[in-house]
């Protein structure tokens, strides 16, 4: 490993002195070929212009790729196919990119870089000796101290390194800074590794902070600086690398970005924010370049010589060597017991379905009593401290995983009692619809709410254990129960919906067959023939819009009433019921509107009219059809039944009511919204004119039924229709009439004298006279003449129809007759047919043809 570096106790070649040195070697030996190194690269006579940055952090983290990419050095990096140490000791090696063309990254001149061999490695275990040092010769003379840690280990102890931090700063405030006039600063330059954007910089940023002075808080310190802070030594810088694999052309530009931050700098007037670079003139130790190698070694031998640094007694290790030995073997049969549960729930996880451990609370707690007992036995002969502590900590491991577990179980206890609740609320109205309605919504809720609640709060005791504060579950109990409640005002406001949209649907029955009986009056005009200048409307016109006004109050108030009193049993409060109220009566009013609207469709209300003009014009005063005669009054009864009829067109135009002559008070019976009503009760509203002020429409075009256009249209076709049946009725009056002259009867009595005579001394004749008479008077007076005469001349056509085809047929099957009318015979046999002539005496195939034509 850095096999081309100037290693410790070597001969170093030009070569290995143009990649680098090993400071100090992994056996704590310092290299004392230092100022040689310095020398080769043209730095010792480079007096203060110089600078030396260390890298600290845990081992196999990229602590030497970050420095390769940042300075272009070249410190032995880890393989990406195993996981071992790579750098051991401290080594050094200049920055190369200085003065290179091919870099955009403009630098300060002379930076020195040492890579420090990584903290936590497997490699030394638990020995921290070296570590400890080797930070603390990092820290006490190196102007910046960059910090790798990667973003997973902000916020923890260990994993940050805060322990051997503390360490750090302990004695390097004993060693190096008791003197508070001549201390120097130095910059901790924490570079968060694999960023990935979830937690922002500036969070991290508090948590080191906030961690760093918690550990500065608790370090012991020297007479007189007991209340000095670590802000008082340290300044702190912070940067963020993205993922080096996942991203690795964002990574090399983001370094490229950060490698610009190394250079000169000043504070500005602020006092915390930096101007230029990070090397302020305050964190330089002002040692010459040439007097850095002596400087160093004297450094490193205070450190290795302090006995605060020493490692614990052999007591104390052989205790937490054998604690943590026996921690390992009693977690294992914690393991199998817990593992299996916690795949479970994990599987569950994963496919989405949630599942409760039966007995889980039992199953863990004696889990855990067994692995702290067997622990107890064994590991209480050993040092009382490091037992204490590794007691500690294996109760802290259990618990971890043991809160995990039963937290998984409480969250999946909460959401399938929750769904439970609803499910079997729902099933529980639904049965109760099945058998007729007759169930009290408030008793299911309570009744299910108690169950669950019991069912859940027995779980959360099962996995009590005692002196155990995490592990009381009070907190999910109450918000189990608060989101029962809300469920429950949840399901309460569904069933409110449904209780609307029943009574709702009732509303509408009754609407339909009450407005239809209302409108179905105006079919009749009977006893109102006289029209409106020269008689009252009969009160099936005049006072409609108020029966139906009225008997929409009655219907509305009706529902209220079985509203409220449903939604008592609910347990429906003030607002819920006052908000259920003012829609139903809005969709009481949409619902009278709507029914009132396909009443006077086009062909309903046409319908309706021709009925009223019909009963008025076919029936007299007391209701006894009419039978016309010439000599009736035609034309005046036609006028006056057409223009009562027209009457009611302006009537039906508006909803009016009699007595105000103006529109029903709409936004009074409707009221105003209710302050507790939400948006979403307001979705499934229609807007209504003059109330919905907003949707800009009045109340007048609300209660406008048919507009202008739409009555003139109606107007015009009544009048077409009226005219039908007036032509109609004068047909039947002058149809059985032939009007004879006069002097015609003078000359059939002369003429016809002698065969009167006879007639009337023939009594048989007399009586057939009679009866020819009578039938025909009959026949008169039930207007039947004509349709009798049509009949006749219908039979004497068919007669003669059926003449012509006979005598047809007979010319074309008699030689005879062929003969007679000198027609020639068939040729070979064949039937010769003669032309059918229409009634004009043409060819009927001509006929066709001709009309083809057109």
């Amino acid at each position: 490993m850095n096999g081309h570096f100037a290693a410790v106790g070597k001969q170093p070649t030009a070569t290995q002195y143009e990649h680098g040195i090993q400071v100090i070697d992994e056996d704590k030996a310092f290299n004392t070929s230092l100022n040689d190194y310095l020398i080769e690269t043209q730095v010792a006579q480079a007096g203060f212009n110089y600078h030396l940055i260390s890298v600290f952090g845990s081992q196999s983290t990229g602590k030497s790729t970050l420095l390769n990419h940042l300075f272009g050095t070249q410190f032995s990096v880890m393989s990406e196919t195993e996981r071992r140490q790579t750098t051991k000791g401290i080594w050094l090696s200049k920055n190369k990119k200085e003065g290179t063309n091919s870099s955009s990254v403009k630098m300060a001149e002379n930076i020195l870089v040492m890579d420090v061999e990584g903290t936590d490695g497997r490699e030394r275990g638990e020995d921290q000796d070296f570590e400890r040092k080797s930070a603390l010769f990092a820290l006490a003379t190196s102007e910046v101290l960059i910090v790798n840690v990667w973003e997973h280990q902000v916020g923890l102890y260990q994993g940050a390194n805060m322990g051997l931090l503390k360490t750090v700063f302990e004695v390097n405030l004993q060693l190096f800074l008791k003197d508070r006039q001549s201390q120097t600063r130095s910059l901790l330059f924490f570079v968060i590794r694999d960023h990935v954007g979830n937690t922002p910089l500036e969070n991290l940023r508090n948590t080191l902070i906030q961690d760093l002075t918690k550990i500065w808080s608790s370090i012991s310190k020297p007479q007189g600086l007991d209340n000095s802070k670590i802000e008082d030594y340290f300044d702190f810088a912070f940067a963020a690398l993205p993922h080096k694999i996942l991203q690795p052309e964002k990574f090399v530009s983001e370094v490229e970005k950060l490698g610009s931050r190394f250079t000169a700098g000043h504070r500005s007037t602020q006092g915390q924010e930096y101007e230029g670079g990070i090397f302020l003139p305050e964190y330089h130790r002002r040692i010459p370049a040439d007097g850095l190698s002596v400087y160093a070694e004297g450094v490193w031998d205070q450190i290795v010589n302090n006995k605060d640094l020493d490692l614990p007694t052999q007591q104390e290790l052989l205790a937490q060597f054998r604690c943590d030995e026996i921690s390992r073997e009693v977690l294992v049969g914690f393991d199998t017991v817990i593992a299996p549960l916690e795949e479970q729930h994990a599987d569950a996880t994963r496919s989405g379905k949630l599942i409760v451990l039966p007995d889980l609370g039992g199953t863990g707690s004696s889990a855990r009593e067994k692995c702290v007992k067997a622990f107890e036995t064994q590991a209480s002969r050993y040092h009382k401290g490091v037992y204490t502590m590794k007691r500690g900590e294996l109760e802290s491991k259990i618990d971890t995983r043991l809160k995990a577990l039963y937290q998984a179980q409480l969250v999946a206890a909460h959401k399938t009692g929750v769904a439970a609740f609803s499910d079997a609320v729902t099933n529980a109205v639904k049965s109760g619809q099945k058998a007729g309605g007759s169930y009290e919504f408030a008793e299911i809720v309570d009744k299910q709410k108690t169950k669950y609640l019991e069912s859940f709060k027995k779980e959360a005791q099962g996995l009590f254990i005692p002196d155990v504060p995490w592990s009381n579950f009070k907190p999910q109990y109450r918000l189990f129960e608060k989101e029962l409640d809300e469920v429950s005002a949840k399901l309460r406001k569904e069933e409110m919906r449904r209780l609307a949209i029943r009574v709702e649907r009732w509303v509408k029955s009754r609407l339909g067959d009450t407005i239809g009986l209302e409108f179905n009056k105006l079919g009749s005009g009977r006893g109102g023939t006289g029209a409106p200048e020269n008689g009252e409307k009969p009160p099936s016109e005049k006072d409609l819009w108020d029966r139906v006004w009225n008997s929409f109050i009655s219907i509305v108030k009706d529902a209220e009433s079985r509203f409220t009193d449903r939604a008592k049993s609910f347990e429906a409060s003030a607002e819920e019921v006052e908000v259920g109220l003012w829609r139903l009566r809005r969709k009481s009013w949409v619902a009278l509107r709507e029914q009132i609207d396909d009443e006077v469709m086009e062909s309903n209300i046409l319908m309706k009219l021709r009925e009223n003009f019909e009963d008025k014009f076919r029936y007299d005063e007391e209701g006894v059809p009419r039978i016309w005669r010439p000599t009736d009054d035609i034309e005046g009864i036609y006028t006056k039944a057409r223009e009562s009829t027209l009457s009611l067109v302006p009537l039906l135009s508006r909803f009016r009511l009699s007595a105000t002559l103006a529109p029903p008070d709409l936004p009074a019976f409707i009221g105003h919204q209710p302050p507790s009503a939400e948006p979403e009760d307001e979705e499934d509203l229609l807007p209504i004119g003059g109330i919905d002020e907003e949707e800009g429409k009045s109340l007048e075009e609300e209660t406008t039924i048919l507009s202008e256009s739409k009555r003139q249209d109606l107007v015009v076709r009544f009048k077409k229709m009226a005219d039908g049946v007036y032509v109609e009725a004068k047909r039947s009056a002058i149809g059985g009439i032939t009007q004879v002259p006069l002097y015609f009867y003078v000359i059939l009595l002369v003429l016809g004298w002698n065969e009167i005579l006879m007639v009337l001394r023939n009594p048989l004749l007399i009586l057939i006279l009679l009866l020819t008479g009578g039938g025909t008077y009959v026949a008169y007076s039930l207007n039947l003449l004509g349709p009798m005469a049509q009949m006749g001349n219908a039979a004497f056509n068919q007669a003669i129809d059926i003449g012509k085809d006979r005598l047809r047929n007979f010319l074309e099957s008699n030689e005879t007759a062929r003969a007679a009318l000198a027609q020639p015979g068939r040729p070979n046999g064949a039937g010769v047919s003669m032309d059918r002539l229409d009634s004009r005496g043409r060819r009927i195939q001509q006929a066709n043809e001709e009309d083809d034509d057109f």
